[in-house]
């Protein structure tokens, strides 16, 4: 008796850790089925690193952005980059045209010799303008 009792408790606990999904390895039962990765990890985001920027780096070059979003001054400007001092905000390059707002990222390194990890970072910057973007469209430099 105390066998079968054990086997449907091992049976029921089976079948309650495969409802609902909450346990997640990454490898499909079927090798040729696509792997689900869930939306969220349950850590909040934080959201992106202030970055301010330090001029003078390294062999700077331009940075794409992935978007930008007004604030009181000018605009907030986000970009994935890499971990300091591998990749630091040099300076930002704003033109101004008819119809074009032109905004430039430039980064560098600070230290020639710095072993950096690769790995994504979420950075955003605060630009102060000199004229307001009206109606005219808010462009990346570096594309």
């Amino acid at each position: 008796m105390r066998r079968i009792w054990l086997i449907a408790l091992l049976l029921a606990a089976a079948v309650a850790c495969g409802e609902g999904n909450s346990v997640t390895t990454g490898v499909p039962a079927n090798p040729e089925e696509p792997v689900s990765v869930p939306a969220s990890s349950g850590v909040p985001n934080p959201g992106p690193s202030m970055a301010v920027a330090v001029g003078n780096t390294l062999s700077p070059r331009k940075i794409p952005w992935t978007g930008t979003e007004p604030v009181a001054d000018g605009l907030k400007i986000n970009w994935v980059s890499g971990v300091e001092p591998c990749n630091s905000l040099d300076r930002v390059d704003v033109k101004y045209s008819d119809t074009e707002v032109t905004v430039t990222l430039w980064e560098g390194t600070t230290d020639k010799d710095a072993i950096c990890i690769e790995i994504a970072i979420e950075k955003a910057t605060i630009v102060k303008l000199t004229e307001p973007v009206g109606d005219r469209k808010i462009v990346d430099g570096a594309k």
